[in-house]
């Protein structure tokens, strides 16, 4: 897997409009072989999202496609424009697998990034770009590991960092890509309340998540993935047991209640 280059700075846009996210007929290709058939779904402003669906569903993929990261047929809208357009309102958080944590940097200065965006290339950062970076480490509980080299952390202090970069950059979008796998108890009640507070603020989230026992708590809307969008739309109409067998086969154990606790996996 290529390593995320967490020095790489985004583009600068005009102006933000009130739209959804669109993603229309996405089909992604990898030597051939088909990764994702004919994507479509909307992602409403202000509302958080969840990407799920079995190993090598393409959630990742579809990611990367929405950021252009990858190559794709199709059309994706973000902000009524495309994502070069709006790049310093997107941030992302990348999945742990895909950062190079051998990278010598220091915790405060990969914080200090998600400001670049805001910053001509000829200008330093500000005392007030920094404190804003100071900020973000003290809402994520990492202010006290602000010298210390990326690598030494523990993964969940690691998801806490580049949260911390994204919340930084002040974006109204934020891709997030197994945000929570990986990592302690203490992180993850930190980065879920952190996520909670964003969507009280009117921020948009899209999320890929593995654990379906939190999805009910943690999204408004979901897509559900399987190379091919098998539902999208509200938590509830998604979360049946109809579509979680539909997308998950036989690795699919469904228990109780109306649209049940769903077990992957099995």
């Amino acid at each position: 897997m290529t390593n995320f280059n967490i020095y790489k700075s985004v583009i600068k846009e005009e102006n933000i409009v009130e739209e959804t996210i669109s993603v229309r007929d996405l089909s992604v290709h990898y030597s051939g072989t088909r990764a994702l058939s004919n994507i479509s779904f909307d992602v409403h402003k202000g509302k958080s999202i969840g990407i799920i669906g079995p190993n090598g569903a393409g959630k990742s993929t579809l990611l990367k496609a929405m950021l252009q990261m990858t190559k794709y047929e199709g059309e994706v809208s973000i902000f009524g424009g495309s994502m070069d357009a709006y790049r310093s309102r997107t941030a992302y958080v990348p999945q742990r697998s895909a950062v190079d944590w051998d990278f010598p940097v220091r915790v405060i200065d990969v914080v200090r990034m998600g400001r670049f965006v805001h910053v001509p290339w000829y200008k330093k950062l500000s005392a007030s770009d920094k404190e804003k970076a100071e900020y973000a480490l003290r809402q994520t509980g990492m202010e006290d590991f602000k010298h210390r080299q990326i690598g030494e952390l523990s993964g969940g202090q690691q998801q806490r960092v580049f949260l911390a970069r994204a919340l930084v950059q002040e974006a109204e979008l934020f891709f997030l890509d197994e945000p929570f796998v990986g990592i302690d108890a203490a992180s993850e009640e930190i980065i879920s309340g952190i996520l909670n507070e964003l969507k009280q603020q009117g921020k948009t989230l899209v999320v890929i998540h593995h654990d379906l026992s939190k999805v009910q708590e943690y999204f408004d809307e979901l897509v559900l993935l399987n190379q091919t969008v098998v539902a999208s739309g509200n938590v509830e109409d998604v979360f049946s047991q109809e579509n979680m067998k539909k997308a998950y086969g036989g690795s699919a154990a469904v228990f109780g209640g109306e649209n049940g606790l769903v077990v992957a996996g099995r």
